[in-house]
């Protein structure tokens, strides 16, 4: 039996070698007497300007085990508990398992596609994976030239290629989930060339100067285990055999795929596959997704605001903030909070324009940004189509790139002048790479959206002590948040409802939202898989 031994504090100024003296006094034993430690969490709790401090948790065993018993009775007193980790479930080799007549397909290399092709390609599966855009070395350079100003590639953007949107889009790795397959996931990143600290870290994150490098190491290891990665390969129809609904393969721009079993992991901004499930009779459900703005603010603002007189203090680095205000019936809410990060163009489509964030490693730009958004229901807007949600989205998008001049520049406003009613005007600056354009937000986004910010930003600003709207610009629209529409599954086996076979997956299918959710969802999916199936014959 181990120990947690939660609540240790570290000041800002303390080593984290430190902690094996404050475990030792904690327990009232030597140093010597603790053989292994092993931190499980680490998090900064600033809520005192004054006093700003880390707070751990972690694993102990003692060299003799005997003594944990007695320390662990005494356990409320002293902050610690007997710590019997729940261990990794995998399924074993089950003999009645149904036979694979061809390798598992997956359909899309993001963060769902990617863990669930490498615990299959594990487990022997040699998945073949279909990814409609280029590897991440070549989609590297194609975001860097479009960010220069140069043409949209449609299929090697911010949102295709190796890697998904994840690949872009900041490298947060918190999840509201926790417990052995998060752990799993984030291990794996680690074992992926990312850092080790993310295993324990409160609000891990790996940025994304880092993730094409992470992405890259995993794609390699599905190949290294037996599986098979198709870049540059879109798919372009579903072959379903009308008489028992089984899944027979994919017509692609590579040629004809057979698969009795495909793990559907498109992400959520494929709508040409959305469009062709739908045509194919496979069910879609609207669901209600995230639209708003991205607000951007200097950085050091944000530092003053969360940290006080410690704001330049090294230990703390840049500043993020979380904040939700109550507006009638819904949230107006942060989310993808990018500390030290920029702004940066989330398109796939050529004639369209919404906006993501992003930081490096060293969150060292001067601006801080976040999504700022409302959720809202496509029967709101008086449709019940399935894609109700993508043709909002649409809709807002395409006003939001004829408000850049049609040349995918950034329509921006001062916060200041938004809740005025004034136009944008003047030149502003941001860290968006292309060119911006001031302008009016209220041409561009609907009325629910509009209503929220008008009500909330007065709110949050007061909660950063009249920081966060100071200097503030707001950026939209803010529209691939989440996914707007849900592929129908069962709960318990995570099959289609109506095609067999065919494993919805991920964010694109309505069931995750950020890397590590997708992934986790590619995790049980593939076990699931790995559940149900034996791997076809080579």
């Amino acid at each position: 039996m181990a120990l947690k031994v939660g609540n240790l504090r570290l000041d800002l100024d303390e080593p984290e070698a430190a902690l094996a003296s404050k475990i030792a006094e904690r327990l009232g034993r030597a140093q010597g007497d603790v053989a292994r430690t092993r931190i499980l969490r680490k998090s900064l709790d600033a809520r005192r300007h004054d006093d700003p401090h880390f707070v751990y948790a972690v694993e102990v065993e003692l060299a003799d085990p005997a003594e944990e018993a007695a320390l662990a009775a005494r356990g409320r007193a002293l902050d610690v508990h007997p710590h019997d980790a729940e261990a990794f479930d995998w399924p074993a080799p089950r003999d009645d398992a149904e036979p694979l007549r061809h390798r598992p397909v997956v359909v899309g290399a993001g963060p769902a596609g990617l863990f669930a092709a490498y615990l299959l390609a594990r487990d022997g599966y040699q998945p073949v994976v279909l990814e409609r855009g280029k590897d991440v070395k070549r989609r590297v350079a194609d975001v860097r030239a479009f960010d220069a100003g140069g043409l949209l590639d449609p299929e090697s953007n911010y949102l295709f290629g190796e890697g998904g949107a994840g690949t872009f889009s900041d490298g947060k790795l918190t999840s509201r989930n926790t417990g052995p397959d998060v752990l799993r996931v984030l291990e794996i990143l680690a074992e992926c060339r990312g850092k080790p600290e993310i295993v324990y870290e409160h609000r891990p994150h790996l940025g994304s100067n880092r993730l094409p490098l992470v992405v890259r190491t995993l794609r390699r290891k599905v190949e290294e285990l037996g599986g098979e990665v198709k870049f540059d390969c879109r798919v372009e129809d579903i072959d379903v055999d009308p008489a028992t609904g089984a899944l027979r393969g994919f017509s692609t721009s590579s040629g004809q795929i057979p698969a009795d079993l495909a793990v559907l992991a498109i992400g959520h901004s494929a709508r040409d596959t959305y469009q062709m499930l739908l045509r194919r009779g496979v069910p879609l459900e609207a669901k209600p997704f995230q639209l708003g703005v991205r607000i951007e603010q200097p950085q050091q603002s944000i530092n003053v605001a969360r940290y006080g007189n410690f704001a330049e203090h090294p230990a703390l680095g840049a500043a993020d903030y979380t904040l939700t205000a109550k507006v009638g019936d819904r949230d107006l809410f942060t989310f993808c909070m990018c500390a030290g990060g920029y702004i940066m163009p989330s398109v796939s489509d050529p004639g369209y324009f919404c906006t993501n964030g992003m930081s490096e490693s060293r969150h060292d730009s001067p601006f801080a940004n976040s999504g700022l958004v409302v959720t809202v229901d496509p029967t709101e807007f008086g449709s019940l189509h399935p894609l109700a949600g993508v043709h909002i989205q649409q809709r807002v998008e395409r006003l939001g790139y004829l408000a850049g001049n049609r040349t995918y520049a950034a329509p921006v406003q001062r916060a200041r002048d938004f809740l005025a009613g004034r136009a944008g005007r003047g030149k502003i600056k941001t860290s968006y790479p292309r060119d911006v354009v001031a302008t009016d937000l209220a041409l561009i986004l609907p009325p629910q959206v509009l209503a929220a910010l008008d009500r909330g930003l007065p709110v949050m600003d007061r909660r950063l002590m009249g920081l966060f709207l100071k200097d503030a610009v707001l950026t939209g629209p803010e529209s691939r948040g989440s996914s707007p529409v849900r592929i129908p599954r069962d709960p318990h086996t995570r099959e289609s409802t109506t095609v067999r076979g065919l494993y919805p997956c991920g964010e694109g299918a309505g069931y995750a939202g950020g890397i590590v959710s997708a992934a986790v969802d590619g995790l049980r999916t593939a076990r699931a898989v790995a559940t149900k199936y034996r791997r076809a014959k080579s």
